[in-house]
């Protein structure tokens, strides 16, 4: 069906490995998005968790489709912000990168190093040029709220972060997760910068709510060496607990934002309106409307 732009969500899910539903949703719906840049993962699945309308996607599509690499990252984005999402959560697996960091523990990152190299990163270009603020890449005030719910529910919870986001799809050499290591990097990933990027560029609220798998490769015995198998069992340990903290942390936002996430654009398009086509205005349209001044 098409989408109701009347019928406005607040929140967003993006489920990674493994987390394809979540259980206590009222109200189901779906939703197939066409978008400018191409289809999202799947269809958006709209409800209500514990009251607070809510849009999840799996951002692997049902039944784990497609690779880091060949997700539509833009099309994800851009879906969540057509629908009027405000905060966007992300659950992701990740690999510890130090000693503390233990698998099956939670992690809500503060920072991002990419070591992408094929995935658009911006929705912005042909035509239109932005240069957004990302040295603070995830909200401050989402963040606190997953983690502070993740503490109080007794979980082996870390508050601050690095996050390495590789292309993938293989894991890590050992010589990588030893350099990752050397630059300070706390966990790894396959996903996550894309997605920050954007929904920054969307003006939209972005943590992520990162949960340990494995020690990527970097322990020299065979025990901690990072594998499917190993990956998929804890993920199945820990998405229990984090679909709880999901449930809870939905109810502490405030539909007020006092973060800057929601002035991410203010002054950031440096194209003369003058010089922004009509074609480029209605493509971006959710993005840039309320910035740009009618032609």
């Amino acid at each position: 069906m098409e989408q109701d732009t009347n019928d406005t969500t607040t929140l967003g899910i993006l489920g990674g490995s493994g987390f394809y539903e979540i259980e206590g949703f009222s109200q189901l719906e779906e939703i197939t998005l066409a978008t400018p840049f191409g289809k999202p993962s799947g269809p958006f699945i709209l409800g209500e968790l514990n009251g607070v309308k809510t849009a999840f996607l799996p951002r692997h599509g049902r039944g784990h489709l497609y690779l880091p690499s060949e997700i539509n990252y833009r099309a994800n984005i851009f879906g969540f912000k057509t629908l009027g999402v405000s905060h966007l959560i992300s659950v992701t697996a990740v690999g510890s990168l130090q000693e503390n960091i233990a698998p099956l523990d939670m992690v809500v990152p503060d920072q991002l190093v990419d070591r992408t190299c094929q995935r658009p990163s911006t929705f912005f270009g042909e035509g239109i040029a932005a240069h957004v603020s990302f040295a603070q890449p995830f909200c401050p005030d989402l963040s606190e709220i997953l983690y502070d719910t993740a503490a109080s529910r007794g979980v082996q919870a870390h508050q601050t972060g690095t996050l390495v986001t590789i292309e993938g799809p293989m894991f890590s050499t050992k010589a990588e997760s030893y350099l990752y290591r050397q630059w300070g990097c706390d966990i790894i990933g396959m996903t996550t910068l894309q997605e920050a990027r954007l929904a920054r560029e969307a003006e939209i609220c972005f943590a992520a709510l990162a949960m340990v798998t494995d020690y990527d490769c970097w322990k020299d015995n065979s025990e901690h060496e990072v594998t499917v198998e190993t990956v998929v069992a804890h993920m199945a340990k820990n998405l229990a607990g984090a679909k709880e903290i999901l449930k809870e942390s939905v109810t502490k936002i405030r539909q007020t934002r006092c973060c800057d996430c929601r002035d991410s654009l203010a002054g950031a398009i440096m194209t003369s309106p003058e010089a922004i086509s009509e074609q480029t205005r209605e493509k971006l349209s959710p993005l840039i409307a309320h910035r740009i001044p009618t032609a």
